[in-house]
């Protein structure tokens, strides 16, 4: 019989939920212990500095609880971006029992494989010149539909036979059906297995089918691409920042919903929906991960072939894949301590270090695969490579900085004209007209550098590139603290418009 959830009731309150920061201890090997009687015999690991500890929000206690209490949790790590996620943090890392514990859809998240695309090239930084900037994003733009809403310009009309074979092949099938103009020699993965059998969850409350003319498309939120400068080199780097668009988004709200309705009386919120190895769903919900990463591999592959186009076609040079990975997963690893595990990343990244069995035969082996840390656009990016100090964290660390801002908080407090002002100043073109979608502000997001610091800091990893952006891309979002805005701004237009004429 496989052990339930002691899954929390957001209405009861917990036995040190006042005191959790207190009762951290920091360890010689630079991340803090948690242990409360709220979190039993879990072990927690803190990877933070104690400024970060000190400014991280109060409630993620809560949600540092609900990750220990799935059935056959291992381990939890929390990584220095961590702020307030689904169910649990984003910046979590959560290590259940292979044979006997849970699959959980929280820690894995709506955007199903979103991660990241990282390039070099030999062009001089200088050359991007603020001319050479703006013809680099217009190109971009024309290419590329941004925005939550946003469609493929290249796979749209795909037939839901074709979309299969996408989703179940990844970029093997796409690169032997359409041929590819970029090497992923060095990506982390070309596929994620799909079981044959598997179905697609069509239709429901997510409507993941929302997501096959998306394929290519970049997305809103957090997602990005952006021009940048390497500090070590002196020469143009890109990256890329992508997901599964409304096709991960829409599986993963229909199995939180099959979840909750296999166990109604145990799973009674939804953010803490989850499957064990006798559930029906069990099986589907891997496969549907694994789908899901395939189609943001596919997408990142998509928009890095048009990105490297219009590289090419602005600087004249080439583009060389430094990796291509995924954040938002749950696989099957190995851990020393546990042996075979499922690691589920919401909001980190893998760091396998020299040695680790899975880079066996890769051409990672002797060194670690590269991991790719952005910041906000204002503030600088990392390519990191893991050390073997990586095993304290589970073999991860952050998959960004973090945000300090919530969106809303963002639309109430800050100035745009203040904000485009502040880009403007610091050389940083944002789309073609320098308008900075506010909730994507730098003021949003945690400094990058002092993130980045504390992974070193802790022995897992270490600098390779330090990148400062040049240019952004990025969609915006159309909630309802844009429209009001949007709104002031159309009247105040129109009063000046009135006051001209």
């Amino acid at each position: 019989m496989t052990k339930t959830s002691t899954a929390l009731d957001k209405r009861k309150a917990l036995a040190d939920e006042d005191r959790w920061k207190q009762l951290a201890r920091l360890h010689s090997d630079g991340y803090y212990i948690l242990r409360t009687e709220d979190t039993g015999d879990v072990p927690v690991r803190l990877f933070l500095t104690s400024s970060l500890l000190e400014s991280a929000e109060d409630i993620l206690y809560r949600q540092i609880v609900n990750a220990t209490r799935f059935p056959g949790v291992k381990m939890v790590v929390i990584t220095p971006d961590v702020h307030y996620g689904y169910g649990v943090p984003v910046g979590c890392v959560m290590i259940t029992d292979y044979e006997n514990g849970a699959i959980a859809m929280g820690p894995v998240g709506y955007d199903i494989g979103c991660g990241m695309i990282s390039a070099k090239s030999d062009v001089p930084a200088n050359k991007a010149t603020p001319d050479k900037r703006l013809e680099f994003n217009q190109g971009v733009m024309q290419r590329i539909e941004m925005g939550a809403g946003g469609k493929s310009h290249r796979m749209r009309n795909l037939s839901q036979t074709e979309f299969y074979n996408l989703v179940r092949g990844g970029a093997a099938y796409y690169i032997e059906q359409y041929g590819a103009t970029i090497d992923r020699s060095r990506a982390e993965r070309q596929r994620i297995p799909v079981d044959e059998g598997w179905e697609v969850p069509w239709g429901g409350k997510g409507k993941p089918e929302r997501g096959m003319q998306q394929l290519g498309s970049l997305g809103g939120g957090n997602h990005f691409i952006e021009l940048q400068r390497a500090a070590e080199t002196e020469t143009l780097f890109v990256q890329v920042h992508t997901g599964s668009r409304g096709f991960g988004h829409g599986m993963a709200t229909n199995y939180f919903e099959l979840a909750r309705a296999e166990r109604p009386d145990e799973i009674m919120q939804l953010d803490l929906g989850y499957f064990t190895p006798d559930s029906k769903h069990y099986r589907d919900y891997l496969n549907a991960v694994a789908a899901g990463g395939n189609y943001a591999i596919l997408n990142r592959l998509i928009l890095f072939e048009q990105v490297a186009e219009e590289f090419r076609e602005t600087f004249d040079a080439e583009l060389e894949l430094i990796y291509e990975l995924s954040h938002n997963l749950v696989q099957k690893e190995w851990h020393p301590d546990f042996g075979d595990v499922w690691v589920h990343r919401k909001g980190a990244t893998r760091a396998f270090p020299a040695g680790y069995p899975l880079l066996r035969g890769t051409m990672w082996e002797d060194t670690g695969h590269p991991v790719l840390i952005p910041g906000s656009n204002k503030d600088f990016s990392y390519v990191l490579r893991p050390l073997p100090g990586a095993v304290k964290s589970g073999f991860s660390v952050n998959h960004g900085a973090g945000r300090r801002m919530s969106r809303g908080q963002a639309a109430k407090t800050l100035s745009q004209r203040k904000i485009d002002e502040e880009y403007a100043a610091a050389g940083i073109l944002v789309n073609v007209d320098g308008h900075v979608p506010i909730d994507e502000s730098a003021p949003c997001y945690k400094p990058a550098e002092e993130v980045v610091q504390c992974v070193v800091d802790a022995g897992l990893a270490k600098i390779e590139f330090t990148l400062s952006p040049l240019s952004s891309l990025k969609g915006t979002e159309e909630g309802r603290f844009w429209r009001k805005r949007k709104k002031k701004a159309r009247r105040r237009a129109k009063g000046r418009s009135n006051e001209h004429y």
